[in-house]
């Protein structure tokens, strides 16, 4: 369970949720009457193709976007209630670092802008959580890609917020790293344990981090998935050679190309 998650209250769920999107061209149906929800410290990807609604559903749950049918809740309220009361964190594919700020400075920079002493007396103990001591000073020039993203995590953590949305965090960095920066995840989320809505193109990855995989069809974005990942936890790096991992990207895949016809 996250830091501020009340017992017995879903983290995440979203109920007939459509989304459309006016634009010159005519009505985009972008999200069709998507249901679904997400336990409190559960982690749940995402998985789609290009354009099918993941990053939407994702901006409604995080009152970036609004629906435009259907009924959602997020740690028990609205979204909008549950941004205001600092529930959510979210972590883009861009770290979105201030280049001429510090590690610690652009970790603390939400805090600042809120004038919130306390979030801030928390920055070190974040800092800490995602493995970056030493490197509190140190500009991200001078970090590596997957050190940039745990500094947009600790950032988002800061909070300690009950739910955390991840938008592809680890799409732009290279194989190694990337793989490197799932196992630090689980690792973070088993400290800190909030709910997690995790949007990918990776089925692997999906795999690796989740408590369930949602799957997702081409436009307009309707479930048509929702496998439950049972490997025990915590997780090793030969998880992708036990067989039952082979069976369920296989079955993922065919019914991602399911979803595509």
């Amino acid at each position: 369970m996250g830091f501020g998650q009340e017992a017995g209250v879903a983290a995440i769920e979203l109920k007939e949720v459509t989304k459309v999107f006016e634009t010159d061209a005519g009505d985009v149906l972008a999200l069709d009457r998507a249901s679904m929800t997400v336990a409190p410290g559960e982690f749940v990807s995402i998985i789609g193709p290009s354009g099918c609604g993941k990053t939407s559903l994702m901006r409604i749950v995080g009152d970036l976007e609004s629906p435009t049918s259907g009924t959602l809740t997020v740690a028990g309220t609205s979204p909008e209630e549950a941004r205001k009361k600092r529930e959510i964190g979210v972590v883009f594919q861009s770290p979105a670092l201030l280049t001429w700020r510090t590690v610690e400075e652009n970790v603390r920079l939400p805090a600042e802008v809120y004038g919130e002493r306390e979030v801030a007396a928390r920055v070190g103990e974040m800092i800490s959580t995602v493995g970056l001591n030493g490197f509190e000073k140190s500009y991200p020039r001078e970090l590596s890609g997957g050190m940039q993203s745990r500094v947009s995590i600790a950032r988002a953590l800061t909070y300690r917020p009950s739910i955390l949305l991840m938008d592809e965090p680890f799409g732009a960095l290279d194989e190694i790293t990337r793989e490197r920066m799932q196992f630090e995840l689980i690792r973070i989320w088993e400290e800190t344990r909030p709910a997690v809505l995790f949007i990918t193109h990776s089925i692997p990855e999906a795999l690796i981090l989740s408590d369930r995989v949602v799957v997702m069809s081409a436009r307009p974005g309707r479930i048509v998935e929702d496998l439950q990942v049972e490997f025990p936890r915590p997780r090793a790096g030969d998880i992708r050679t036990d067989l039952r991992f082979v069976e369920m990207e296989h079955h993922l895949r065919k019914v991602l190309e399911y979803g595509l016809s």
